[in-house]
């Protein structure tokens, strides 16, 4: 890796994952809010996860929903891997190092993109905020999946899930389907000549 690779590196938000003390990681989680405010790290820390997933168990012949941990001993970080926000991580109480570092003062590997959106999908997290410009009632054009090649009216935006429900006709009949943003694009209105 050349500098300017380095330096572009240290510029971009990626997501790292720390190993903490196990039991700790809602106290790492609280103690790294703490600390970057008062460090003024809120320019180089933007969230801290710590992954939890709703197990059921019967509890007196119901079903009871309760938060499990989803990665016991890890939390999530997205951050710019400035020196200064390393040092305030690696120094937070609870934390007993970043995955992907090789010891000796290096700097860890980031999560790859298609890392953390399986990891914040399996925790029902919308891993990519994706805009979109969509209205209920537009006429799209689906671009992946089953249905590709066919056009769809908009019948439902879920912009929490980066998900829409479209209306498509097939075989003479309407369906409603439900498909990611990045299987939908909007159809050009232009007029042609």
């Amino acid at each position: 890796m050349n500098m300017g690779t380095l330096d572009r590196m240290k510029q971009e938000k990626h997501w790292y994952v720390l190993h903490t003390y196990s039991g700790y990681e809602m106290k790492v989680q609280q103690n790294l809010q703490s600390r970057m405010t008062s460090m003024g790290m809120e320019d180089n820390i933007f969230e801290i996860l710590v992954p939890e997933q709703d197990v059921y168990e019967e509890k007196n012949g119901e079903m009871v929903a309760k938060k499990k941990k989803a990665f016991p001993g890890y939390v999530l970080l997205e951050m710019i891997m400035s020196d200064e926000a390393w040092y305030v991580v690696r120094n937070t109480p609870g934390v007993t190092g970043f995955v992907g570092s090789h010891g000796a003062g290096s700097k860890p590997s980031p999560l790859l993109p298609e890392e953390v959106d399986a990891m914040l999908r399996s925790i029902g997290v919308n891993p990519r905020k994706v805009d979109i410009n969509l209205e209920l009632g537009q006429r799209i054009e689906i671009i992946g999946g089953a249905f590709q090649g066919m056009e769809g009216v908009v019948t439902e935006i879920d912009e929490d899930k980066a998900k829409v429900t479209v209306l498509v006709e097939m075989f003479g009949r309407e369906t409603d389907t439900e498909l990611n943003y990045n299987q939908v694009k909007e159809i050009d209105e232009g007029f042609t000549l």
